[in-house]
């Protein structure tokens, strides 16, 4: 892509006049400089400058709620220039904090700088500077910036750091670390072979951070989230690949089959209190995108077959046995093992489950939860409630009314179309890279394709048995305590499109439900507005994962779906709505890249819960955020070439795709 699609007439509302002249002079001289001619100026003092000028809200960002906005200045040349608009403006702080914190006095840039497109932009940014800002290593110098967690705010003499027993290479490269850094106030604890519950309520409050594989880099999803993330990473590591980052990728692998081995699972986060859960298992399909970047040499084949044995061992002792499976139903559930409020939950987030309880007891919802952590109130009810949201939390999607605090009781759609595609995904490995056998350490009978294949069929059977809904046509979760579906419509329901689970025609269906349902001006949405049901404070508040929010994971979730049964147009279609959102909100407001939109208003601010990871930032942000990142490239790479000169000139949809299948029911 390149700036040149962007036409004269848009390009200018940009940038409308960079003069070669005096400031005095200006307004005579009629002169515009050579668009690629460089100027200088000096950091600090422009800086200051133009914040003054421009930064109408003092949020030390350039953006639309600044109102028009324009900056007059001289370079060292004594050269009068003026930029008009947000974007050249917003671009330009953001030179000119790139330069200040790489420790420059100067700046030298050209007004064509200025003018990059949007698009082309923000896709370089990702490439060049977000993947960087957002990787992280557990290692001596890796720490400094991994031991801070600003999600548990306890005030603590030491920084925890949990290693495996069993990595003793681990432990002694971390005392050493702690005996060179007092500095750091490092206490060294190990981890047992098993991780228990007993472990898990030894640990108490003394959380800290997990130690992955030492040197490995890793990439978080930014902000508040400053660990490796489970189903985070795997769409972090496609974005990776396309972006030639294949190491990085091979190193993501091999940091979640570290957790396999020494923590049991891979785990929500590499944090001490996501011990007891998992999130929606994605191993096997990172490992096969990075293989497939991979040359074919005997090492790499090596690597390989010691990954699959960790999917392998993934499968058989965190999803495919009890608590998770459902021996009855064939299929899984998500189970968080821990027990009480999560550690790591922002405050005030539990004043709606707790206030009925603190209500009764005639106390504010937080000394009523302040007293039940102490264990000065007993309530049962209490604490299964907090059971089942420890469970929301494993699914990813925390929080959301789709489960209605019975998260345990459901056997869900995108798991079991997840644990299909591990089933699929090995069986295929097994069979085109080891001859359809494959042999396990410490296991007897070798591991085949025929068995893969044959468990694969069970699940797909029992999915489209239990969650397939023929006279809605789409899928829902199975509440198998009621033994019946869910009603609530969730994004949830493309997954066995990319799983490659459904029939074509099961497809079809899908697809005409989903857009008609859950497609939006933006993108899809997490959910039915009719599913959410209705919010209020403070009993019902708004939930993240609900309507009218869109995440990136569901986006390009349904792309690739889309993609697998040959939907091409409506996967085109979809991504054209987000990334071109995405691209408006970066234009529009400095750069950003955030977590999660309202797809309904095509705007970053989604400020529920938590707020909006990626919005808080001053001059420039330098990551983005994870998984949003991967969904603008992998967009990106979706688009034909004529829709991409479409995108960067940002043509409404209905001028890019079929009037009819851009407006349905007058929502979009």
């Amino acid at each position: 892509m390149n700036t040149h699609h962007l036409g004269a007439s848009a390009l200018s509302t940009w940038i409308l006049l960079l003069s070669s002249c005096t400031i005095s002079g200006c307004a005579t001289s009629g002169k515009v400089s050579d668009p690629t001619a460089k100027f200088t100026v000096s950091v600090e003092p422009t800086v200051l400058q133009l914040l003054l000028a421009a930064d109408h809200d003092h949020d030390q960002k350039i953006t639309l709620h600044d109102g028009p906005v324009e900056f007059r200045f001289q370079d060292q040349e004594k050269r009068g220039h003026l930029l008009r608009g947000a974007y050249p403006l917003s671009v330009f702080l953001q030179s000119l904090a790139l330069a200040h914190d790489q420790g420059a006095g100067e700046l030298t840039l050209s007004e064509t700088e200025l003018a990059e497109n949007p698009v082309d932009r923000t896709s370089r940014l990702i490439r060049e500077i977000f993947w960087d800002g957002l990787t992280r290593r557990t290692d001596e110098q890796g720490l400094i910036h991994n031991l801070q967690d600003s999600k548990n705010t306890a005030q603590k003499a030491k920084n925890h750091l949990y290693v495996p027993l069993a990595d003793r290479a681990a432990v002694h490269y971390f005392e050493g670390v702690q005996k060179r850094h007092p500095e750091l106030r490092l206490e060294i604890r190990q981890t047992p072979r098993k991780i228990t519950s007993a472990f898990m309520d030894f640990i108490g409050d003394r959380h800290g951070l997990l130690s992955l594989k030492v040197g490995t880099p890793y990439v978080v999803p930014g902000g508040r989230f400053n660990e490796m993330y489970g189903w985070d990473s795997y769409f972090i590591t496609r974005g990776l690949l396309l972006d030639q980052k294949t190491e990085l990728a091979r190193s993501m692998v091999d940091n979640h089959a570290y957790q396999i081995r020494y923590y049991g699972k891979i785990l929500n986060a590499n944090r001490s209190y996501y011990l007891s859960r998992s999130q929606p298992p994605f191993f096997t399909s990172m490992l096969r995108a990075v293989h497939e970047k991979l040359p074919r040499t005997g090492e790499n084949k090596v690597w390989l077959r010691d990954q699959l044995r960790w999917a392998i061992e993934e499968y058989r002792t965190v999803w495919t046995v009890p608590p998770r499976l459902i021996r009855s139903h064939n299929l899984s559930r998500y189970f968080d093992e821990g027990h009480g409020p999560g550690p790591e939950v922002e405050v005030g987030a539990y004043d709606a489950i707790v206030a009925p309880f603190a209500r009764a007891a005639g106390l504010s919802p937080a000394d009523y939860l302040a007293k039940y952590e102490k264990g000065q109130v007993s309530n049962k009810k209490l604490e299964a409630t907090f059971k089942q949201d420890r469970t929301v939390r494993e699914t990813g999607h925390d929080t959301t009314y789709r489960f209605d605090l019975r998260a345990n009781d459901f056997l869900t759609v995108d798991l079991n179309s997840l644990l299909y595609k591990y089933e699929t995904d090995i069986a295929e490995l097994i069979e085109k890279e080891f001859g359809g056998s494959f042999e396990v350490p410490g296991q007897k009978q070798p591991e085949t394709t025929a068995a893969w294949r044959k468990l694969a069929n069970t699940r797909r059977n029992e999915i489209n048995r239990r969650c397939w809904n023929a006279e809605k046509g789409f899928y829902f979760d199975y509440d198998f305590v009621n033994e019946k579906q869910s009603n609530y419509v969730s994004a949830t329901g493309l997954y066995p499109l990319w799983a490659g689970l459904a029939t074509p025609e099961q497809a079809r269906k899908v697809v005409d439900f989903a857009t008609k349902n859950l497609e939006f001006s933006a993108g899809l949405a997490a959910s039915t507005e009719a599913s959410r049901g209705p919010v209020h404070l403070p009993d019902r508040p708004q939930r993240q994962w609900d309507f009218p929010y869109g995440w990136p994971p569901h986006q390009i979730i349904a792309w690739d779906g889309l993609t697998r049964y040959g939907l091409i147009e409506d996967a085109q279609r979809l991504a054209y709505r987000w990334v071109s959102m995405m691209a408006r909100n970066a234009r529009d407001f400095n750069g950003m890249v955030t977590e999660k939109y309202n797809v309904v208003t095509g705007s970053h601010e989604a400020f529920v819960e938590y707020g909006n990871v990626g919005s808080k930032f001053s001059y420039i942000t330098k990551e983005g955020f994870g998984w949003t990142n991967a969904s603008f490239q992998i967009g990106l790479r979706l688009l034909s070439s004529e829709q991409l000169k479409a995108l960067t000139a940002f043509k409404p949809l209905n001028e890019v795709f079929n009037p009819a299948l851009t407006s349905v029911s007058g929502k979009r």
